[in-house]
């Protein structure tokens, strides 16, 4: 039989080197093909397979193993299908409707020898109609989006944008920044009521400061009371008026 269409690229998906062809009976019900009423011991044709894709079509054909004539072939236009049918008795064997160049056809039984050729058969047909079912997606993908408006998302001349930015605070210009300490601690407070008293020879002596030391180095007891600054100098002045009337009677009596 001659090749039905025998122009464009051919890409080979599949090839197995030895399969039986078969005449079937007429169905004679629509319950599918059984490959038990062939037989199966007296194959009409053995030879090659070959797929084919030409595009989206794929292509069965049957060869001759030692000249590569073509024996007959079969053009799939989609699979599972009405051009390859899978009998109901085995995994093993297929009707197949084949076609000439006058527009003829016939079905055929197609089987292989091995169950794992023909699990080959059956993906490679299924692997390529899987691509073109994809290949019609992302053409119809591509279409959609020709056919939409683009949209102009560049600046016009002149055209500004505002932008805001949220939770940021704006520095007061009024407000004036706190200075850095030098890190001198200033002296304690003086207690109230307290008052410097100079000592005999009108030289200011300065206020006691560690008046609280004795007191925080004792660890074994509570803290007492810091003593008024007025007490400790009253002591040193009452001390001071006794020394004056000593010297001033030792004076009297000389």
């Amino acid at each position: 039989m001659a090749l039905a269409d025998d122009s464009g690229y051919e890409s080979v998906i599949c090839v197995k080197p030895e399969v039986h062809v078969y005449k079937i009976p007429p169905r004679a019900t629509n319950r599918g093909y059984r490959a038990a009423d062939w037989k199966l011991d007296e194959p009409a044709w053995t030879g090659r397979m070959k797929i084919i894709s030409i595009g989206k079509l794929a292509y069965i054909k049957l060869e001759d193993k030692n000249s590569g004539e073509l024996f007959a072939q079969a053009p799939v236009e989609q699979y599972p299908g009405c051009v390859v049918e899978a009998v109901t008795d085995s995994s093993r064997y297929f009707v197949v409707r084949i076609e000439d160049g006058s527009g003829r056809h016939a079905f055929i039984g197609l089987g292989f020898a091995d169950r794992g050729d023909s699990f080959d058969f059956n993906v490679a047909l299924q692997d390529h109609f899987k691509w073109v079912k994809q290949e019609g997606e992302l053409a119809k993908e591509e279409a959609s989006q020709s056919t939409a408006p683009k949209l102009d998302l560049g600046f016009k001349e002149g055209q500004t944008i505002k932008i805001s930015i949220g939770n940021i605070k704006k520095k007061d210009p009024g407000a004036k920044s706190r200075p850095m300490g030098s890190g001198l601690l200033l002296p304690p407070p003086m207690a109230k009521g307290a008052v410097l008293v100079s000592p005999p020879g009108g030289q200011q002596s300065p206020p006691p400061t560690h008046s609280n030391t004795a007191s925080l180095l004792d660890f074994g007891g509570r803290v007492p009371a810091a003593q008024s600054t007025a007490d400790l100098w009253g002591d040193f002045t009452a001390a001071g008026a006794r020394g004056w009337r000593r010297v001033c009677c030792l004076r009297r009596r000389g």
